[in-house]
């Protein structure tokens, strides 16, 4: 577990590293790139995860499971908002049903903290919760890249949790169609990076408008770019940093 600057959490726990590319807001995953460094700098965890492709690292579908993580969060006291899988997804193929239940085990034992996992699997995650124990302190969100994986949002909505969230990042299309009821919390941002592709102001625009309707909470995280931080995080003239209400 680490601290991090992410705007919307306050750290990141990787029990799972390592992932496969699924759809366009995969091809330059931040994750990937990371993860194809800290092979390199011989990190055990990360080996074997990506492979060289032409100028770039993708991965190669591996996955680490790893044991020695899963108690990391019981040591930690102060409470803290926890993303979940920064490097992975846990709800992907190659992770067992019994090793996402003792993520689960883990969450479950540390209420004073507040999880939250994000997937772009979601329709196994509305397979495998049910299974679980309904958390008050773990939030189940996905991604939305385009209007072309707008049906994740249905399987969110079919899956029991106390917050629901979707993440439009990178955001590379429109997602003017997105029905956010049930949904209580839209994370949006821009792609960056070196090969980061473009976000339209009236892109987000549709989404707040959406978020308004749905009474969804709005979260601006960043227009992105080659350089992130000389584009910011304001949009219509100031930061929007609106959080969920936590239902615990």
């Amino acid at each position: 577990m680490a601290d991090t600057s992410i705007e919307w959490t306050d750290a990141t726990w990787n029990p799972v590293a390592g992932c496969t590319i699924l759809t366009a807001g995969c091809t330059n995953c931040y994750a990937m790139r990371m993860a194809a460094r800290l092979s390199a700098m011989g990190v055990p965890k990360y080996q074997g995860l990506t492979r060289k492709s032409g100028d770039r690292h993708i991965w190669t579908g591996a996955v680490t499971l790893d044991e020695a993580a899963l108690t990391v969060p019981r040591t930690w006291r102060k409470p803290r908002l926890i993303f979940v899988n920064s490097m992975s997804d846990l709800f992907q193929e190659a992770v067992p049903v019994e090793f996402i239940a003792r993520v689960w085990e883990t969450m479950a034992a540390t209420p004073q903290h507040s999880y939250q996992i994000l997937t772009k699997r979601p329709e196994r995650m509305a397979e495998i919760t049910p299974l679980l124990p309904l958390l008050k302190n773990v939030w189940l969100g996905t991604s939305v890249e385009n209007a072309a994986v707008l049906d994740r949002l249905d399987h969110l909505r079919a899956t029991p949790a106390a917050v629901r969230f979707v993440s439009f990042e990178p955001l590379i299309g429109s997602v003017a169609a997105a029905d956010l009821r049930g949904i209580h919390w839209a994370i949006v941002g821009g792609e960056s990076g070196p090969r980061s592709r473009p976000m339209l102001e009236e892109w987000v625009d549709e989404i707040y408008e959406r978020c308004d309707e749905a009474d969804t909470a709005f979260f601006f995280k960043q227009w992105g770019g080659r350089n992130k931080k000389a584009t910011g995080r304001t949009f219509r003239g100031r930061t929007h940093d609106e959080m969920p209400i936590h239902t615990s």
